[in-house]
């Protein structure tokens, strides 16, 4: 008996380990990922300045020659000049896209740590006018509201921040969905959301002296373009012993910080050093 106890916590003891070693090895991929983003962004804001720039400088020259004829014609060069800029720098940061008869279709590739989720589409028309011809984005993404802010003024931006947005949709789903399919036994029932995933209501179990009790939690993600939670609120039974609001505190602060199945796996990991 005392050998076999001794063998299950080593079983345990090396589980926690490789669990740890992952948790790091993921964290330490997340970090250089973040890092290349930065880079490339970097990169795409020095071609962007860089294009402005020929931009300026081509329509100084075309004024100057011929100001009548080439004002309208000038500026829809620099549309397309503009959209083949795009094609060339977008798809370093998850948007790729390619020239029609019509105008330029966009894919926007959505990812969450190392998992790469769903894609959109956009196709855009520049005559008369930049504007959305056909797109498969939810209707639950603001997408009006950024086309009318950015769209006729600065299309990279414009991409830049719908990216944004679905994102960190896609971020907010594949963490309720990794939630449900990885931690059931702990949840009761089912985790409650929206379309958009900003907001998340669920229950799950805390064991204290050989008792369970539930603990509920209302997550808002008040940041349609954040992953991470910016309101958490999570409360136990009134029964539940003092001890447990601590517990309560100390999820609350973790949720807000932690990606959610990172942070049940995260209770598993404490609750077997416990044992």
């Amino acid at each position: 008996g005392v050998f076999a106890h001794l063998e299950r916590l080593e079983a345990q003891a090396r589980e926690v380990a490789v669990k740890q070693e992952k948790m790091k090895q993921q964290e330490e991929k997340r970090a250089r990922l973040k890092a290349r983003v930065r880079e490339l962004r970097l990169q795409r804001d020095k071609l962007r300045a860089k294009v402005r720039l020929q931009k300026k400088q081509l329509r100084e020259k075309r004024v100057m020659s011929d100001p009548a004829k080439s004002s309208a014609r000038a500026v829809l060069e620099w549309k397309i000049k503009n959209i083949k800029g795009m094609l060339q720098v977008s798809y370093l940061t998850g948007i790729s896209g390619k020239r029609t008869k019509q105008g330029v279709c966009f894919c926007i590739s959505t990812a969450y740590e190392s998992a790469y989720l769903d894609s959109y589409y956009l196709h855009l028309l520049v005559k008369p006018e930049v504007q959305i011809h056909q797109h498969s984005v939810p209707t639950f993404i603001p997408l009006e509201q950024i086309a009318k802010k950015y769209l006729q003024t600065d299309i990279g931006r414009f991409l830049s921040v719908l990216s944004d947005h679905l994102n960190a949709y896609a971020g907010r789903k594949y963490q309720a969905d990794q939630l449900q399919e990885h931690f059931s036994d702990q949840i009761e029932g089912t985790v409650q959301r929206n379309s958009l995933c900003n907001l998340l209501v669920f229950n799950y179990k805390v064991s204290s002296k050989s008792k369970t009790f539930p603990f509920n939690v209302r997550l808002l993600y008040g940041d349609l373009c954040c992953s991470l939670p910016t309101e958490v609120n999570v409360s136990c039974t009134p029964d539940a012993p003092a001890s447990l609001a601590e517990t309560a505190a100390a999820h609350s602060d973790l949720f807000s910080r932690v990606a959610l199945h990172k942070a049940f796996r995260s209770f598993g990991s404490a609750e077997e050093s416990v044992d």
